[in-house]
């Protein structure tokens, strides 16, 4: 698990229909080498929480200071990380393709972010 402590969870829901759980943590989370899942960096707008960026991966280094995007994460005002840990590759770029499917602005922080820096 993380060695940050999770506040709550929160399900996330994708184009499938199909419901994820995820463990919220303040960003920027700390989590133990070796661990892989997929991750949602998130903010609260009117009570709800907003997708800024999904990804799979490492959650040590994809999910932290390590993301090529996190300039950007930063920009948007990421407050928190969700994090599902998950070990199986194919499981977590399933998923990942599933939330992106129905959450399409969470592919970039911001297409502004992404022109200016070169994507």
């Amino acid at each position: 698990m993380a060695t940050t402590a999770a506040i709550q969870s929160c399900i996330w829901t994708g184009a499938s229909g199909k419901s994820y759980t995820y463990q919220i943590f303040e960003n920027p989370p700390h989590f133990k080498p070796n661990q892989d899942g997929n991750y949602i960096y998130t903010k609260v707008v009117n009570n709800m929480w907003v997708p800024i960026y999904i990804g799979e991966g490492s959650l040590s280094d994809g999910c932290c200071a390590g993301d090529h995007q996190a300039p950007c994460i930063a920009q948007e005002g990421a407050t928190h990380v969700h994090a599902h840990f998950n070990g199986d590759e194919a499981n977590r770029k399933a998923e990942e393709e599933d939330l992106l499917a129905r959450y399409t602005i969470a592919y970039a922080p911001a297409a502004e972010c992404a022109v200016a820096s070169g994507e």
